[in-house]
């Protein structure tokens, strides 16, 4: 008889083979069988009868503010928020305080982590004029994720508004760049549209053009020097429509809030709790990146997980920070857009793990497949209830989504063979470790 660490049993898989009844038997942390283990044995098995079994989801784009905003959010509350949404792993951003901009900074970033963070991690390198040159070599430090670039919607220097620099950065190293495209010398220009107390002006002042010349200088650059970029959190469908036909060089990611929000509901409803970078847009708009969403056109899905405190928020536009927390409601979320028609599960799938292998080349990450980790996000596709705070994690408190009643949850997060959370509970210590990507073999990163 067969024997593993882990039997999870009856439920519906759904991986690189399609949609089907199932078991998963997982040894040493990674996947060793799949199919019919009726006759097998385990230390613990999970029945999953009634869920589906995804690979596990993992959140390209969150900020989780350590070291300096801990205020805000720090690396376990943050993780503790994307193991009980049903991730299992994550990628955060430089604009910390001290920026994320050397190997040391990343270090310690990796040093913060050990112990504390729930899920696994890596964490992105911020590009500057100062750093420009030398990314070739400080991209492979272990447990970086890749380069990102600021071309607005920052400040100091993370922000790489001039094609000069951004060229630098670009001829330097050959690990995807990921990209805010906003064009901060449009913005600065329109800056006198903003109407004090009115985020409705948000969209007004950074504008669909903002987007969209950032975009095409980004990508025109990026076939100069020949260097692959991401294009992060996609808000116009004219954006998408551009990079249908650069997809040799360019990939795209969206975050859910403007696949879920629209204006100016979201801004009447919720104010400067709507207010992020780039900012929602009409719904018509949200309609659009569906449609380019259904084309294949959008490679990974990342929640630009951003949380300021209430306080914070409630300052009067434009003095109010942008952003929103939403790593923990990424899934559900997604999940809610299946049962709605708006999304296959194959499709979540996708840009959810497959996406994250694909691009960034992670090492036995983003898959249900033999040899690969044992990362599960276990779903329950139609439970129905509602977002509520004593639900949410974090620091922030709150969520632009509080309120909503959706429909499909994750009731169980497995990390290399470990439950880390089951029906809401977490479940044992914090054993997140540094992600490993095929193009830095040398090292954790």
């Amino acid at each position: 008889m067969a024997t593993f660490d882990m039997i999870i049993k009856s439920g519906t898989l759904v991986n690189h083979m399609g949609q089907g009844l199932g078991d998963v038997g997982i040894t040493d942390g990674k996947f060793t069988a799949i199919g019919d283990l009726s006759t097998a044995d385990a230390g613990h098995v999970i029945d999953a009868s009634g869920l589906y079994v995804l690979p596990g989801v993992i959140d390209t784009q969150v900020h989780f503010r350590e070291p300096g905003m801990v205020h805000k959010e720090d690396l376990e509350s943050g993780a503790r928020q994307a193991v009980k949404g049903g991730v299992v792993g994550v990628f955060e951003m430089p604009n910390t305080d001290p920026l994320t901009t050397t190997p040391e900074a990343i270090q310690d970033k990796v040093d913060r982590a050990k112990g504390r963070m729930w899920c696994d991690h890596a964490f992105y390198m911020g590009a500057t004029a100062e750093n420009a040159d030398h990314l070739a070599d400080i991209e492979n430090t272990p447990g970086c994720c890749g380069i990102k670039v600021f071309m607005g919607a920052s400040t100091g220097n993370l922000l790489v508004a001039d094609d000069p620099t951004l060229e630098r950065v670009f001829a330097s190293g050959r690990r995807r760049v990921a990209i805010h495209a906003e064009d901060n010398m449009r913005m600065d220009e329109r800056a006198h549209l903003r109407e004090e107390g009115r985020p409705h002006s948000h969209p007004i002042w950074r504008d669909d053009e903002s987007a969209i010349m950032a975009t095409r200088r980004a990508v025109t650059l990026a076939r100069k020097t020949n260097r692959r970029v991401h294009i992060l959190h996609i808000t116009t469908p004219q954006e998408l429509a551009y990079l249908a036909q650069n997809k040799d060089i360019a990939s795209v990611e969206c975050p859910p809030q403007p696949l879920t929000l629209g204006a100016p509901d979201c801004y009447d409803r919720l104010g400067t709790y709507a207010q992020m970078h780039p900012p929602i847009r009409s719904t018509a708009h949200r309609d659009g990146l569906w449609e380019w969403v259904k084309q294949g056109v959008v490679d990974g899905i990342g929640s630009d997980h951003a949380p300021h405190l209430k306080e914070e928020k409630d300052r009067p536009y434009p003095a109010s920070p942008s952003g929103m927390p939403g790593v923990q409601t990424i899934v559900p979320l997604l999940l809610d857009h299946v049962n709605k028609g708006r999304l296959t599960l194959q499709q979540f799938v996708d840009l959810t793990a497959h996406g994250a292998n694909r691009l960034f080349n992670l090492q036995t990450k983003g898959r249900m497949a033999l040899g690969y980790d044992a990362d599960i996000t276990l779903i329950d596709l139609k439970k129905r209830w509602t977002v509520t705070a004593d639900w949410l994690e974090g620091k922030s408190g709150w969520s632009p989504f509080e309120g909503m009643t959706l429909e499909g949850k994750a009731v169980g997060t497995i990390i290399r063979g470990q439950q880390v959370m089951a029906e809401d509970d977490l479940l044992g210590e914090a054993i997140g470790t540094p992600m490993r990507f095929q193009e830095t073999m040398r090292g954790l990163g």
